[in-house]
């Protein structure tokens, strides 16, 4: 081996190690706490306790009956909770539909300021001044838990100032290609926002079935409205020092694109948003935890963690090298990932099948390499929010 060729392979080593540690240290994290149980606090006693159930929703005229009753029926234990659909920028009969199902309907029309942000925060101005005591989010195409909203009430009872219920896939899992979502789904919706509650951290928003104080949001007012507005407002609460709970006994199910080019725009569309705010909060993490809010540490690592076929990709590489010291991180890289995966895995349920799909993960790994061009794409200021196509756009509730 040629000294130029030496330092070459020293250099890719190097680099890939940096940009690995992050993920290495986040993942080693919250694999850890997911075997945490965190003790909730008892709830207060509250026969006034108010809940606005918001689902923002454009052009969802298929799915919207279907989002509605499912959030009655979880709802039927008694709690005080009105579900208020927003129907924004809708152009068939979405509106008609959500008052047939018996939800409250709030049109929004403003054609220069379209996504899910801006309609909820119409929504927030909107309901604030009424009185609620909290509000949950629920996307318009999903279905939820029985249990959903009173372990949401629960735990707003019980003075979480924000909370996330689990977020998984709602088709049969028939086809290793809904097998691997889910997997991917319970590794970042379920087994990381576990770990981190685990530690007694912020366990994360992800846009679907989180819920907020009306305190929380008198403290930090709701301003984000990128394509990523989930993260962006937990961004925010994080740094206002505010904790979201995990509330790991309930799960809102997320219809997701059937079809691989519509799965693929979206994860181009999220995975660019989410590089895009990184890029724009690691400066302001670093400069909140040198001021002394170490809670921003982890916050910092979840930014910095890249998406898992990226990393094992990267492992694979460092095993491949002529260093020892390389090989040796890669393959603890690459048992790392497997240990996360498997861990998700099992907070799942199907777990045959599952570990069958992961057979198939290679494919899945070559498919996101060839993505990376149109997730660079949608990180540029101009990337705008589009609806996806859902896999299921029927009007029938399926078993949860």
């Amino acid at each position: 081996m040629t000294e130029i060729l030496r330092q070459m392979l020293v250099s890719v080593g190097a680099a890939a190690t940096v940009a690995t540690v992050p993920s290495l240290l986040e993942l080693m994290l919250v694999t850890s706490g997911a075997v945490r149980r965190r003790v909730v606090p008892p709830q207060k006693e509250r026969e006034d306790f108010s809940l606005a159930v918001i689902v923002p929703a454009h052009n969802e005229e298929l799915l919207i009956a279907r989002c509605v009753a499912s959030l009655f029926a979880s709802a039927a234990n008694g709690t005080r909770c009105s579900v208020i659909v927003v129907a924004d920028n809708c152009t068939d009969k979405t509106a008609d539909r959500a008052r047939e199902a018996g939800a409250r309907v709030l049109n929004r029309e403003d054609a220069s300021r379209r996504g899910k942000g801006f309609a909820l925060r119409f929504a927030f101005d909107t309901l604030m001044p009424e009185g609620f005591d909290a509000f949950l989010i629920v996307d318009a195409d999903s279905i939820v838990s029985a249990n959903l909203v009173p372990e949401i009430v629960k735990g707003l009872m019980a003075g979480a100032e924000a909370i996330q219920a689990r977020y998984r896939v709602a088709q049969d899992l028939d086809s290793n290609r809904h097998r691997l979502m889910d997997i991917a789904l319970l590794a970042f919706n379920v087994l990381r926002p576990r770990g981190r509650s685990g530690w007694g951290l912020s366990a994360g928003i992800f846009g679907n079935g989180f819920a907020v104080s009306r305190q929380t949001l008198l403290d930090v007012p709701y301003s984000a409205e990128s394509i990523v507005e989930d993260l962006e407002y937990h961004l925010l609460l994080v740094s206002a020092r505010k904790k979201v709970w995990f509330a790991d006994a309930a799960t809102v199910y997320g219809d997701m694109p059937n079809d691989a080019d519509a799965q693929s725009s979206q994860r181009a569309r999220w995975e660019g948003g989410r590089v895009r705010v990184a890029l724009s909060w690691i400066p302001r993490l670093v400069s909140g935890i040198r001021e002394g809010n170490f809670s921003l540490l982890e916050t910092l690592l979840e930014l910095l963690t890249l998406p898992l076929a990226y990393l094992a990709v990267i492992a694979l590489v460092l095993c491949a090298l002529p260093f020892p010291a390389f090989r040796c991180y890669g393959a603890f890289l690459i048992v790392l990932l497997l240990v996360h995966v498997s861990c998700a895995i099992m907070l799942g349920g199907n777990r045959r099948k599952s570990i069958a799909a992961l057979a198939t993960a290679p494919v899945y790994v070559i498919w996101k390499l060839t993505r990376l061009g149109a997730i660079l794409r949608a990180a540029t200021p101009q990337a705008q929010w589009l609806r996806t196509p859902r896999a299921s756009e029927k009007p029938e509730i399926p078993r949860v």
